[in-house]
């Protein structure tokens, strides 16, 4: 067995930035996700896993085992701004063109979105990773408008999100998927890309953008 080697050329690996994040709200009939928006002005996006704490048991004076408990995905989102399709998801009804009232049920959503992956010697072009999150559920949020000075800032808006896990066949329901550009088949890679982001093409054969449910994403990159 040769020995450990660290830092060479080509593998000092590293994850950065935030991208081509899309909305997906969910069908309340279905429960699919059929029709996605452009998400501009996204800043952060904070994935907060929780859960898999560990319960010890004893027994005849030693630890016996432990009990993990659930894990659950959450996260949370800041913005410059966010498309009309999320004021559903943010408990808003629009009772008029332009006119809004809050405090409604929130309807949850999907999201699709990319992190850079770069390393020593291609930077962030060396590839990315393909985040799909699924069920999510918005939380209310502060709003701070203050006055415009000498020295004006946007206004950030943020998010915290909750999930709910859906079916995986043969695994363990989930919230989220994440799909590494460096490592999976480009061409299965472009064929889910453009069912999220849409597709150009002559009438009838353009794709519209929508999320697939993790069933359909095994099955895109399944060993042929």
């Amino acid at each position: 067995m040769s020995r450990l080697i660290w830092d060479n050329t080509g593998e000092r690996m590293y994850e950065t930035g935030v991208q081509n994040c899309a909305l997906f709200p969910r069908d309340t009939t279905t429960g699919g996700y059929p029709k996605g928006v452009a998400w501009n002005g996204i800043t952060t996006i904070t994935e907060s896993p929780s859960g898999a704490e560990a319960t010890p048991l004893y027994a005849d004076n030693i630890k016996y085992l432990n009990l993990i408990s659930a894990e659950e995905f959450g996260a949370s989102i800041e913005a410059y701004t966010y498309p009309d399709e999320f004021t559903e998801c943010d408990g808003s009804a629009e009772i008029g063109t332009g006119v809004f009232v809050g405090q409604q049920s929130r309807k949850a959503f999907g999201l699709a979105y990319k992190t850079l992956i770069g390393n020593d010697v291609e930077a962030t072009d060396h590839g990315y990773k393909l985040h799909l999150i699924y069920n999510a559920l918005a939380a209310p949020s502060e709003k701070a408008y203050a006055t415009v000075n000498d020295s004006p800032e946007a206004i950030t808006f943020s998010w915290e999100i909750t999930t709910t896990p859906v079916p995986v066949t043969n695994f363990k329901p989930t919230a989220s998927i994440t799909i590494d550009s460096t490592k999976v088949d480009k061409d299965k890679l472009k064929n889910l890309e453009d069912i999220l982001f849409g597709a150009d093409g002559e009438e009838g054969t353009a794709k519209v953008a929508r999320l697939p449910l993790p069933d359909e994403v095994v099955e895109i990159f399944a060993e042929d």
